[in-house]
């Protein structure tokens, strides 16, 4: 008798790593659609098209703008997109957490007051940034590409 496991795809066709990247992008999709929504994004009335000037805070922590949306929607569209194969899911799920490690480091480095901080993130986003890359990458190394995966 065979018993589905959760972590295989569960009978979606599509392998843990493949999965991975489509509940990432779509979580992506999620937030960057939510920072357009006031009161879900507090002081929206502010929120730029860029720069550390917006005070708009998705869920009342996290710095955003139109920008910063901007960027979370690509991220969610590439995400799904590259959910197709496992060896794209993969590089989604390296890279892009290679690339928020690199925003982590990013953020931690510039005055949040200065023109550098043009996206524009707070610590709160910082923190977010170093939890998502690390959780990324992890994702990407640790689930194995086919569904079924069985033990040597």
């Amino acid at each position: 008798m065979a018993h589905s496991n959760p972590m295989s795809g569960g009978g979606t066709g599509r392998s843990p790593v493949s999965l991975a990247a489509l509940l990432v992008g779509v979580v992506f999709l999620l937030v960057g659609l939510l920072g357009f929504v006031p009161g879900i994004t507090t002081d929206y009335d502010t929120m730029e098209f860029a720069g550390h000037e917006s005070e708009a805070m998705l869920l009342g922590i996290f710095q955003v703008s139109i920008l910063h949306n901007i960027v979370h929607l690509g991220f969610g569209v590439a995400g799904v997109l590259m959910s197709r194969a496992s060896s794209t899911a993969r590089i989604f799920l390296i890279g892009g957490g290679a690339i928020y490690l690199v925003l982590w480091i990013y953020g931690l480095v510039i005055d949040h007051e200065s023109d550098a901080n043009f996206i524009p993130v707070n610590t709160a986003d910082d923190w977010l940034h170093f939890v998502l890359g690390v959780g990324m990458i992890a994702l990407g190394l640790i689930l194995p590409r086919r569904t079924g995966h069985r033990a040597a």
